[in-house]
């Protein structure tokens, strides 16, 4: 080790000891001085249970009402697999550089076919 980094380890040393570190001192278990009764406490904890979620965003909403939806169940059964079945139904443009979805991932526009005549 050399002499500076010696002297300037006792310097910290020093400044430590003179800056008045301080140990934490342990006081033992402190007593509970409750005014409360045990049954008080209990009916307490047992209206805090009943009352639910008071912190919840709909807790004092009271019953909330959905619209119902128009669409018929068929169409949604047919919705539902018209999804299933297209490969590229979890393609998100943000997974890719700069936002755009390469070609190669997007879906023709209009399919044209011919068949050879026999």
């Amino acid at each position: 080790m050399t002499t500076s980094k010696l002297l300037s380890a006792i310097a910290v040393a020093l400044a430590a000891i003179s800056g008045g570190v301080h140990a934490e001192t342990y006081d033992g278990v402190h007593t509970v001085n409750s005014i409360a009764s045990r049954a008080d406490v209990g009916s307490q904890g047992v209206a805090a249970a009943r009352a639910g979620n008071t912190f919840g965003d709909g807790a004092n909403s009271g019953t909330q009402t959905i619209a119902s939806s128009t669409a018929s169940r068929s169409s949604v059964h047919a919705d539902a697999v018209a999804k299933a079945h297209d490969p590229l139904q979890s393609l998100d443009r943000r997974a890719f550089y700069r936002d755009q979805v390469p070609a190669a991932y997007s879906k023709p526009r209009v399919s044209m076919t011919r068949q050879a005549a026999l």
